[in-house]
């Protein structure tokens, strides 16, 4: 009976809910063994504060899963350009109200409740949706360089000139996910790379306006951070948080020090979020920690193509392929930064790291993939369709233009 019911209850690829009850664990462990210090010092001796709050926040991203993979992802199209607008007036709203933290303003603060939303995690999530959905529609146009630059370079740039100014890591990330999403989606290789240019220009004209008009703006930081790097030669502030992040991984070795032994965790500034990976290591080795964690991305990237293959629609397809290299590039980019092989960024490790909006947005993400999912998976075993699901598998036929 409760094996039936849980069949009832969490549809679609059953890898899927797997991997993600692992990182839920991975995260319940990591985020109290590395914060329990933090939160004894600043929060009143209460060293279960970062624990419950995640805790909360993983319920929460799991009641989000199951309701959106109820939901037909059809609605996603209809919602997708919208999306993509509400999430750059959100921006603009944190560029001129944000809360700063850090000496950086990316979060903004809901009133009379107090919660703070990152609105670039936002932002990211519905301009791969707005991709997915342009990708399907002018698919036969894509030779067209005026028309996918209006479509679907034109937003991507927005989105990522509003994030520069106070996260450059996070704009460039998104830009490149959206390059390459582009790129498998069967955009030319030729417009890409004259896109990238653009880009490259366009970041370097802003720096240097912002050198004469502010000079102590985030994006001159990332350029000296990005200049200091490739030179062999990282700030202060980097330099021990990247030391610290490898006396972690090598003092960790194959077995790690055992769940809660971590020192560096005390160290680290950021050991609950952007180095939680080094944290891992440190407790529970590579064979325990490092190892299976990335084997976990990578099962889902493969079960996130298994689920395209099995489309036989456009925008599905391309829905799953985008927010799949979403997540992926991101764990990826904060293994690299957490070993040192890459500029520090401030990325989280998806679904592992401590977090709101982005837990929250990574589930949403999850739940969307399920979604397609349940919907493929019931088409294949030939099960009864809702009337709008049926409409979906037959709308976006590949080789057509949506309707």
């Amino acid at each position: 009976m409760f094996q039936g019911w849980l069949s009832r209850t969490f549809k679609g690829d059953r890898a899927i809910w797997g991997i993600v009850a692992i990182f839920m664990v991975y995260s319940l462990l990591a985020v109290y063994s590395s914060s329990v210090n933090v939160a004894f010092r600043n929060h009143g001796g209460n060293t279960t504060y970062f624990l419950r709050s995640q805790f909360l926040m993983l319920t929460a991203g799991l009641l989000i899963i199951v309701l959106v993979h109820y939901l037909p992802y059809r609605i996603y199209s209809a919602l997708a350009g919208f999306a993509v607008f509400v999430s750059a007036i959100l921006l603009v709203l944190t560029y001129f109200f944000g809360v700063t933290i850090n000496e950086a303003t990316r979060w903004l603060e809901i009133p009379y409740i107090g919660f703070r939303i990152q609105t670039s995690d936002i932002a990211k999530v519905a301009l791969v949706i707005y991709l997915a959905r342009s990708l399907a529609r002018y698919q036969n146009q894509l030779n067209d360089f005026v028309l996918v630059t209006k479509f679907l370079m034109v937003p991507v740039l927005i989105i990522c000139a509003l994030i520069m100014p106070e996260n450059l890591s996070t704009a460039i990330m998104v830009f490149g996910i959206c390059i390459l999403i582009m790129y498998i989606g069967g955009v030319p290789l030729k417009f890409l790379v004259a896109y990238i240019g653009m880009a490259v220009v366009f970041v370097i004209f802003f720096a240097l306006v912002l050198w004469l008009l502010k000079e102590d703006n985030r994006v001159i930081t990332w350029i000296e951070r990005m200049i200091s790097f490739f030179a062999g030669k990282r700030s202060e502030a980097d330099d021990f948080q990247v030391n610290q992040a490898k006396i972690a991984i090598s003092t960790g070795g194959l077995f790690g020090k055992a769940p809660g032994h971590s020192i560096q965790r005390n160290m680290l500034p950021q050991s609950n979020s952007d180095f939680i990976f080094a944290i891992i290591i440190e407790e529970y080795g590579l064979l325990l920690g490092a190892i299976p964690l990335i084997m976990a991305y990578m099962i889902l990237l493969f079960r996130g193509i298994s689920i395209v293959k099995k489309c036989e629609t456009a925008f599905p397809a391309y829905l799953v392929l985008g927010l799949i290299v979403m997540i992926v590039t991101q764990a990826m980019l904060n293994m690299v930064v957490a070993v040192g092989l890459c500029p520090v960024t401030g990325q989280t490790l998806p679904l592992v790291s401590w977090g709101r909006t982005s837990v929250v947005m990574m589930c949403f993400s999850i739940g969307v993939i399920l979604s397609v999912s349940r919907v493929v998976n019931a088409r294949l075993r030939k099960e009864e369709l809702p009337e709008e699901e049926k409409r979906d598998e037959g709308e976006l036929i590949y080789g057509t233009v949506e309707k």
